[in-house]
């Protein structure tokens, strides 16, 4: 089913202005030469394609007035890479034309907030012609391509999710000339050479994968039906969230380091509507195995699916994951292999997923460094005497050092050369900034919030600005029970659209109302489960009274090593919840002893050094502590005695 023919059926009114478009021109074109501060309507969706979202500060309305319309810009950067000369740029524009900050986003990008529209012309060609570019960044096609953000010279797998990031987001970039024509007056900036293997994918129209005419030889006119979203990573580095995209390829070499192909997970995805139970969030199905020379053509057959059987009438039911639901995970890699032409193969095995945030001072393997730095909630200021943004700029240009924004919206440096490292760390240091992550408060290292208010179109309440203060009253209440050590994936967002990717988290705060939030719970750390929801409104004023009773239970009944979100899963939420119901606050204190008297009763054991050092090798690797690799192992051996 082509592009065309779908337009004979009933689709959304979005469906037919990307057809109308001329491919991502107009209204564009015509609106941005009018003397107005915004976009019509339908400007507003075409203009999302070219990495741009119209929006209005709700702190400055005013009644009778215009809203104060502006515009956020998002950068398009596959594995987050920043060269020193764009991050300069942005860090200018972020103060000749917007709101003197910038924002790294969950997608390893950059956004830049409060742009008028007489201004988004200057501030873009500036963007592009600084070795960056917004195209693609938003809308209906694929997205930014995340990779992990660790720059490892000497472990070959992460140059490889580098290399094909880059090359997939190549592949899938739009092939309109409308982004140079409007930003840039036709000129095309320099850039990289596209790889030749991208370019005849793309024309190579294996199994009806492509279009044979019109600009979008992959899209056609109307592009996906809603976003689409990949990653490439390497076993065991979950740094990417790899179960929430549409796509996502984990890099597989040979004992050599040699690439041999890529397993494949299909179907993730998040974006949610609260109380409408025909949406929901989806972690990725693992699919199979894909060689090398075969994996753009497998990309194309996914995106083609996708493309031509997705739905366009409903966008709420639109993304991938819904089409692999309704179908099931065999019709879908039977169409798939339509369009590819061959058979999936069976997926490799993979060891266990661990997330990593990079942060502080590394080896990168060619002896020079790299240095990883926390942003509370991916916001680059300054303030007062935390002024991030003055020593990101200051390091970024004395050392004109490359970046690399991560999953988790934070930052790293690399290319340092070890004789910089006391310098680099002076200048942070001086600026209010940690340079040893365990200086990094242990909630706000692994929490997310996404701007939510005042700018987002689609909060219905506070998420950035929200976050600190309630980190700081989960970490006062841990501290109240003897419990300042323990540590969650805190993530929160102001609508369920879930840009925080809050159904990953041990703890999701998922906006409903002004300070109303629907509450997750259950996933990992590690992000690899879907959380669940918990309670369908919890008002920020009764926080802790809703979390006492939990971390009660959890610090009187967890298993060693067990976290918060494990121990949510095994106990179950009826339990919880009669445990809560239950719950008086005399209890805090005598389930804290009765936990100190159950230690004294437990049993240790010696083991050789050797099988020591084994021990403590394989929990690194599994992510487990060692007595419940002991415990398994006995379990085993008693079973096979009876």
């Amino acid at each position: 089913m082509s592009n065309s023919s779908s337009t004979k059926k009933k689709v959304s009114k979005v469906e037919g202005l990307k057809e109308k478009s001329n491919f991502l021109r107009e209204p564009i074109a015509t609106e941005l030469k009018q003397n107005t501060t915004h976009f019509s309507e339908d400007g507003i969706q075409i203009l999302k394609f070219h990495g741009s979202y119209q929006q209005d500060n709700r702190d400055n309305r005013k009644k009778g007035q215009e809203k104060d319309y502006q515009f956020m810009l998002r950068t398009r950067s596959p594995g987050g890479f920043i060269p020193p000369q764009l991050y300069l740029t942005l860090d200018k524009l972020s103060i000749e034309y917007g709101n003197n900050t910038l924002r790294t986003t969950t997608r390893q990008g950059y956004q830049i907030h409060g742009i008028l529209k007489k201004d988004l012309k200057a501030v873009i060609s500036n963007i592009v012609n600084s070795m960056g570019s917004t195209l693609g960044a938003c809308g209906d096609l694929n997205r930014n391509v995340m990779a992990p953000p660790a720059p490892y010279k000497d472990r070959p797998e992460y140059q490889y999710a580098w290399e094909y990031a880059d090359k997939i987001a190549d592949l899938l970039t739009p092939q309109s000339g409308a982004y140079y024509e409007i930003w840039l007056d036709g000129e095309k900036a320099i850039s990289a050479e596209e790889a030749p293997e991208v370019k005849a994918a793309r024309e190579s129209n294996g199994n009806g994968t492509v279009f044979g005419e019109g600009e979008e030889p992959i899209y056609g006119t109307q592009y996906m039906p809603r976003k689409f979203k990949c990653s490439v990573t390497v076993p065991g580095d979950n740094s990417v969230d790899i179960y929430t995209h549409d796509l996502s390829l984990v890099v597989m070499t040979n004992r050599k380091g040699e690439l041999q192909g890529f397993n494949v997970l299909v179907g993730g995805g998040l974006g949610r509507t609260h109380r409408k139970e025909q949406t929901f969030a989806r972690g990725a199905d693992e699919i199979g195995f894909i060689a090398k020379k075969d994996i753009f053509d497998f990309v194309k057959a996914v995106v083609a699916t996708q493309r031509d059987y997705g739905d366009r009438k409903d966008r709420r039911h639109a993304r991938l994951k819904y089409l692999m639901n309704d179908w099931g995970v065999e019709k879908f890699c039977s169409k798939v292999e339509e369009y590819f032409g061959k058979k999936i193969k069976p997926f490799k095995k993979l060891r266990k997923w661990k997330y990593e945030d990079y942060l502080g001072w590394h080896e990168q393997g060619d002896g020079k460094l790299f240095f990883g730095v926390s942003i509370e909630n991916g916001r680059v200021k300054d303030d007062g005497s935390f002024q991030l943004k003055q020593a990101l700029k200051k390091v970024i240009e004395k050392y004109e050092l490359p970046s690399r924004l991560t999953g988790n919206h934070n930052v790293i440096l690399y290319e340092i050369e070890p004789q910089w490292q006391e310098d680099i760390n002076n200048i942070f240091s001086s600026h209010g900034i940690a340079i040893d992550p365990k200086d990094v408060n242990h909630l706000t290292r692994y929490s997310m919030a996404c701007p939510a208010l005042p700018t987002c179109g689609l909060a219905t309440t506070e998420s950035e600005r929200i976050l600190p203060s309630v980190t700081e009253r989960i970490d006062a209440l841990l501290a109240k029970l003897g419990m300042a050590k323990e540590t969650f994936v805190i993530r929160m967002t102001g609508c369920p659209n879930g840009c925080a990717r809050p159904y990953m988290a041990e703890f999701g705060f998922v906006g409903d109302s002004p300070n109303v939030y629907q509450m997750w719970l259950g996933g990992c750390p590690n992000q690899t489960r879907l959380a669940r929801v918990y309670v369908d409104k919890l008002h920020l004023d009764d926080l802790e009274t809703f979390l006492e009773p939990l971390f009660v239970f959890f610090r009187g009944d967890k298993k060693r090593g067990e976290t918060f979100g494990q121990f949510c899963d095994r106990i179950g939420f009826d339990v919880l919840k009669e445990y809560q119901e239950k719950y008086d606050p005399s209890m805090a204190k005598s389930t804290k002893m009765n936990k100190t008297k159950k230690k004294r009763n437990e049993h240790r054991i010696s083991v050789n050094e050797e099988w020591y050092q084994k021990l403590k090798t394989i929990a690194k690797t599994d992510n487990k502590a060692m007595s419940e690799i002991v415990s398994e192992a006995l379990s085993a051996y008693f079973t096979d005695k009876k």
